[in-house]
């Protein structure tokens, strides 16, 4: 995938690039496989703002995707490789030998009139689902299960991926995109290879309209705030934080403070914490 740059003909160009989508085969979606999503602005059901920055951007529809990949000792046929609006690495979809069609996560390497397969005795190949447990130590893998038959939650995002480091009882012990190595149940699914469009990070939006296109909007700084609106607004001229440590909207401590659970259930299974 490479890096489209631009003349700085106008301000907003300067510097802008954008991704050349050599892998895309296809830019109309399955309508089959397609659903209308509604803009929620941030807000929730009483109209009260409960996540900030969201707003606007382009009409997009949702491209179901299947995450759980449960179609064992089917075999697919990759038919196309398309753009999703909806997240920052492409999608393939699939055609499967009983006339299914279904979307999944296009790994790096996955080109169109490729065979994939789900299950235990599917082949360590690009594209292939198969538990932990089947599949050997030192394997980069994406799309990894938590919980068996939920669906993968973990390294979906463009250029992820997760490494298999060893066995220990029924867990398998996996080292994930951030650093952290974690127990994860050896029967949980994950799909070999790493997630495509790994250049997706190396794009510089150039101008604030590219984000408002996206939905997202402006973030403004606590400190040019007032302060009923923040704790770090006020004074006169540039003043500094004025509190121990620098705080959110809300008064609560912000930046490098830790806000996971002491007593989560899955504490248990990290064995090392992600790198800082």
């Amino acid at each position: 995938m490479a890096i489209r740059h631009y003349k700085p003909t106008t301000n907003g160009r300067r510097g802008m690039t954008t991704l050349v989508n050599e892998e895309i085969t296809r830019s109309k979606s399955e309508k089959s496989l397609v659903k209308t999503i509604g803009r929620t602005g941030g807000r929730n059901n009483q109209g009260k703002l409960t996540v900030r920055h969201i707003g606007g951007g382009a009409r997009k529809k949702y491209r179901v995707i299947d995450f759980k990949r449960n179609k064992v000792g089917i075999t697919g046929k990759v038919a196309s490789i398309e753009y999703d609006p909806n997240r920052n690495a492409n999608i393939a979809l699939i055609n499967y030998k009983d006339g299914e069609k279904k979307y999944i996560i296009a790994p790096n390497g996955l080109k169109v009139g490729m065979i994939i397969e789900n299950g235990p005795q599917a082949d360590i190949k690009v594209g292939n689902a198969l538990p932990l447990v089947n599949i050997p130590v030192g394997t980069m893998v994406h799309n990894v299960e938590l919980q068996p038959g939920k669906g993968a939650e973990v390294c979906r995002s463009a250029g992820a991926a997760a490494q298999i480091l060893g066995r220990e009882d029924k867990y398998v012990i996996v080292r994930l995109q951030s650093g952290e190595t974690r127990k994860i149940l050896g029967v949980c699914y994950a799909t070999v290879g790493v997630v495509g469009n790994e250049d997706y990070n190396l794009i510089n939006f150039g101008k604030a309209g590219r984000k408002i296109h996206m939905g997202i909007r402006p973030t403004n700084r606590g400190s040019v705030m007032n302060p009923n609106d923040h704790p770090h607004g006020g004074g006169e001229g540039r003043a500094p934080v004025g509190r121990k440590s620098p705080m959110t909207p809300w008064g609560k401590p912000a930046m490098g403070v830790k806000t996971r659970k002491s007593k989560k259930a899955s504490e248990k299974l990290i064995m090392s914490r992600r790198k800082k």
